[in-house]
């Protein structure tokens, strides 16, 4: 196909595709997904080699959010039966980190619901940094707190944060119909506030959730103009008890175009396949691995995921490996720039295509009616409902 060597030549000089490119990628057969993931394959080879990073969750306080975001388990109202408790003192939180650091994970992503995080929760969470890398010192830590307010970003980096994840989820021009306790561009502020501190920024999607073709092109050349150095797509997890409980829009084929579709708006940034992979994608998982180059090891925030055990043993049989503690993730030129930017990514302009502005806007198909979604054949597993289970075990 000729659209996908264009493809695949922009990825390679990191140049931003078009808009009707990628519509185009997500609007491809059935016959030619394989041709899809081969091409978006040989972006992802050339700037990740066949390394996969794995990150590990650490749930630090779960439930009981005042924010309404429909997809979420944990939202205001939410009457899903999922694992609700405070804060985890930091040595708990560090021996469960451990565990993932002893899986193989190199990053560490501590969440805890929340609008966002008092000055005092800050100080709670510095704490439990520093727990974690007096066990593992040469492990990443990556925050994901909710909105900061000034000055907690700056205290987090101070704090030994690598990261700051929080995600835009969907478009701007409908993110109005799955949140109305926050804004959009609150989301973005907050991205922006972690690179001006000098935390490496970690900004994702959510797909799943009765998006157009559109909505998904919006938010992805959203997060490709924030200059995001790590990208994870989730698929929706339809939680009963929640709004979107019935959402079920996605199929593995469809799962692999949107990846696909990610990798080639943002080549050179690490998108990791996150929440949902398990549910939507299943026995088609270890495709996924020639798109993104990072996963989630174990659990989810309040699902069960794929033991970790399978997970290597996935990445070991497609013929991939883990990365190491010793092996920096992104190519040379973002951490350079991120070095010469003060720790603000490659955007900004400052080095040419990363930071070009979306192309113009097109018109946009709606949503097309998804065929073959099964909701039959994976369950909703809710992490430890119901038990003593401890956070992520």
């Amino acid at each position: 196909m000729d659209l996908l060597t264009t493809l695949v030549d922009k990825g390679l000089r990191r140049e931003l595709p078009t808009r009707d490119e990628v519509l185009a990628v997500l609007a491809t057969t059935d016959d030619e997904l394989l041709d899809v993931v081969a091409a978006a394959g040989r972006v992802r080879r050339h700037w990740f080699g066949r390394r996969v990073k794995l990150n590990y969750l650490v749930n630090l306080k779960s439930g009981l959010c005042p924010e309404d975001c429909s997809y979420c388990s944990q939202r205001l109202g939410s009457e899903a039966g999922i694992l609700k408790y405070s804060w985890l003192k930091p040595a708990e939180a560090a021996k469960a980190a451990g565990a993932g650091v002893a899986g193989g994970a190199k990053r560490v992503c501590l969440v805890a619901s929340g609008r966002g995080p008092t000055d005092r929760d800050v100080e709670r969470v510095a704490g439990t940094i520093a727990a974690i890398k007096e066990q593992n010192s040469g492990v990443e830590v990556c925050a994901c707190l909710g909105l900061l307010s000034a000055g907690q970003a700056e205290r987090l980096r101070e704090a030994g944060a690598d990261a700051y994840n929080h995600n835009l989820n969907t478009s701007e021009s409908t993110y109005g119909d799955i949140c109305t306790t926050h804004e959009y561009a609150d989301r973005v502020e907050t991205v922006r506030q972690a690179q001006g501190a000098g935390l490496s920024a970690c900004s994702g999607l959510i797909a799943g959730m009765g998006e157009s073709d559109g909505d998904l092109v919006d938010v992805v050349f959203g997060l490709r103009e924030l200059d995001a150095d790590s990208v994870p797509v989730n698929f929706l997890i339809p939680f009963e008890g929640t709004p979107l409980a019935k959402e079920w829009n996605l199929t593995p084929q469809r799962c692999l175009r949107i990846l696909a579709m990610v990798r080639f708006v943002c080549p050179d940034v690490e998108v990791r396949l996150a929440g949902g992979r398990e549910v939507h994608l299943r026995t088609m998982q270890p495709l996924a691995l020639h798109l993104a180059n990072s996963i989630f090891l174990g659990d989810y925030l309040t699902s069960e995921g794929q033991a970790g055990q399978a997970d290597l043993e996935m990445i070991a049989d497609a013929g991939f490996e883990v990365e190491g503690e010793g092996t920096t993730t992104l190519p040379a030129h973002r951490v350079d720039a991120a070095a010469a930017s003060g720790g603000e990514g490659c955007g900004g302009g400052a080095c040419g295509p990363c930071g070009e502005p979306a192309a113009e806007a097109a018109e946009v198909p709606e949503a097309a009616e998804v065929s073959g979604a099964r909701t039959d054949l994976v369950a909703v597993r809710r992490r430890g409902a119901g038990t003593e289970l401890p956070p992520n075990a």
